[in-house]
């Protein structure tokens, strides 16, 4: 057996089927668990990188200063942005570090999802090579399904919008409006593509997947509104309430 299944996809897999057999037999709420211990383990890192982001929207006054200052000088700009980010201990890049660190569970969660609600004799024989000799997992097998309104085997429509829809509000709350015009657009158009896209997968994905996601998103959005409160969607709903005033 390889490294992969061994050190992520074994682990994945039996303690999901554990988690079922404890919370009533539903293998929807076990993603659900899952999804709060991972998000418990990187919990530190996450609150890091929340904080990091409120103080990268903090000095937008201050890099806007530069841009004005040092707008026609590209390589002056950026040494001294990256002099006020060290100065101030922000990292701009660092909110990717979570979704990267997630990107093996969701790969052993989509494969465990497809594995564990095996049905068919040969797909619980193929099951049954990545089962540790726990009495408690054979008892829990084979696995139901069905949880709420779902299959979660296979996609669902409404899952894949709530899907795209927490992880905009999600990046629309934690989101740093930049002070160069370019970069501004690009991050307007990132703000836009990532829930499409990945509502786009939760379509093409078991609900099991897409169940995970929309359970990550939501915690993100719980923790981001303890730090930061709503964040960009209060800036942007201010900003509207200011041109209504300005037209009115």
């Amino acid at each position: 057996m390889n490294p992969w299944d061994l050190i992520i996809q074994e682990p994945v897999i039996n303690v999901l089927i554990v988690m079922s057999h404890n919370l009533a037999d539903s293998f929807g709420l076990a993603i659900i668990a899952l999804t709060i211990i991972v998000n418990l383990l990187m919990l530190q890192l996450t609150l890091k990188q929340i904080h990091s982001t409120k103080a990268m929207q903090e000095l937008q006054p201050r890099l806007a200063e530069l841009q004005q200052k040092y707008g026609k000088d590209r390589q002056k700009l950026a040494q001294e942005q990256m002099r006020l980010y060290k100065e101030s201990g922000v990292k701009p890049a660092g909110c990717a570090i979570t979704m990267i660190i997630q990107f093996p569970v969701w790969i052993a969660l989509y494969r465990a999802v497809m594995l564990s609600l095996a049905m068919a004799p040969e797909g619980l024989l193929n099951l049954s090579k990545y089962l540790y000799s726990w009495p408690v997992l054979y008892a829990a097998l084979p696995l139901s399904q069905d949880f709420l309104w779902l299959n979660l085997a296979e996609p669902d429509l409404f899952l894949a919008i709530v899907v795209g829809a927490t992880m905009w509000l999600q990046q629309k709350m934690s989101m740093t409006i930049p002070t160069d015009p370019k970069q501004r657009s690009q991050s307007q158009m990132m703000l836009w593509m990532m829930p499409l896209l990945f509502a786009f997968l939760a379509l093409s994905f078991p609900s099991g997947l897409s169940l995970y996601w929309a359970a990550s998103s939501i915690v993100r959005i719980i923790l981001q509104y303890r730090v930061t409160g709503w964040g960009g969607v209060t800036r942007e709903v201010g900003k509207e309430a200011e041109k209504d005033k300005k037209y009115g």
